[in-house]
């Protein structure tokens, strides 16, 4: 019996001691048998579902340079998010005050969040982030990370609140998770144009360039009829104005005036077809190369004998739709119909002021 006992209490004791040596960490769940890595460290431990990375190299001192990219001495207690290629800036219309940006994913997971660096010195002094409005601020903002579709996607979106005339430049960085953040990507430029706006007139029976001083003749006025000049008022306008371009129009005399008779043949918006006397405008072509469109507006925007007042009044005649437009070409016609009791006279004339302006 008593060498018995003692046969048990030592299989017992042996036990014991097999299981302390052996074991690792433990959960609740899950147990790591095995977590040494050898003297110089290895690549990783590896399963279906985990993964433990071991270390390369020192653990306290160095790390590996490149032009664009470092890989830092240490452990690696997360899984960095992939740094961004550099991003598309483009001005792709002629803007004063805003660029487009489209920014590269890196072939980070969809939930990757990015933020944007932008400066107008290529950061030698100068820089700032890009908000979540689009503006831009000295500050970034833990609102300022956006994951790639919130940012517009493969379409990019707009930088706004830009100075005329500068070159930016923007980097972009990406974090997913906590701790996660990389260093900024490559960077890419583009620049802003000043604000513009051109105007031009002609007087002429076709589509031609003249010279001023401008001059539209009428010759005779048939009496009871509806005349037209032969020669028309050409109009070029050209703007890169965010919220469009405008043409108005008034004149001096509210009509046709004679001084040697001291009497005006008034302006109205009408139809003169059926009117007894009168006198006005209307567009007569428009077009444009790109943008716009630029259209005729009311009274003006009519056709046949119908024209639009012309008077002390500074009137809208043409509108580029609040948009910026490009080679905006346009023609006006001049009618006139004098009554069979108006007298006589070769000195009647108004005076046409056109204004150009631009909704920047």
């Amino acid at each position: 019996m008593r060498i018995q006992l003692f046969i048990l209490l030592f299989t017992f004791y042996f036990i014991l001691f097999t299981f302390r040596a052996y074991a690792g960490p433990a959960s609740n769940s899950y147990e790591l048998m095995e977590y040494g890595f050898g003297a110089g460290g290895t690549a990783s431990s590896s399963s279906n579902n985990y993964s433990v990375n071991g270390v390369l190299g020192e653990t306290d001192a160095g790390s590996s340079d490149g032009t664009l990219y470092n890989i830092g001495s240490g452990l690696n207690f997360t899984q960095q998010a992939n740094v961004p290629p550099a991003p598309a800036l483009s001005n792709p219309a002629s803007y004063y005050n805003k660029l487009l940006l489209i920014i590269n994913n890196g072939s980070n997971p969809d939930d990757t969040e990015f933020a944007i660096s932008i400066s107008s010195d290529a950061f030698v002094s100068d820089t700032k982030y890009i908000q979540n409005d689009h503006t831009i601020a000295t500050q970034l903002n833990d609102d300022d990370w956006l994951t790639y579709t919130a940012w517009g996607g493969g379409s990019g979106f707009e930088i706004i609140g830009l100075s005329p005339g500068t070159t930016y430049t923007v980097k972009v960085a990406a974090r997913q998770g906590s701790f996660t953040q990389t260093g900024y990507g490559p960077t890419d430029n583009a620049a802003t144009v000043q604000p513009s706006l051109t105007f031009d007139i002609d007087v002429s029976s076709t589509d031609t360039e003249t010279p001023p001083p401008y001059s539209v003749a009428f010759g005779d006025l048939a009496l009871g009829s509806v005349n037209t000049a032969s020669d028309r008022i050409w109009i070029d306008l050209d703007t890169n104005a965010l919220n469009g371009g405008f043409i108005y129009i008034y004149g001096a005399n509210s009509g046709l005036y004679s001084t040697v008779q001291g009497y005006t043949i008034s302006s109205t918006t009408t139809d003169l077809a059926g009117a007894p006397e009168g006198y006005g405008i209307r567009s007569n072509t428009v077009t444009q190369t790109s943008g716009g469109p630029l259209s005729a507006t009311s009274p003006y925007n009519t056709a046949s004998d119908n024209v639009g007042v012309v008077d002390t009044t500074i009137r809208a005649l043409y509108s580029s739709s609040n948009l910026p437009v490009t080679g905006g070409r346009a023609s006006i016609l001049i009618k006139a119909k004098p009554s069979n009791l108006t007298p006589a006279s070769n000195d009647y004339t108004d005076t046409l002021t056109l204004i150009a302006s631009g909704s920047f």
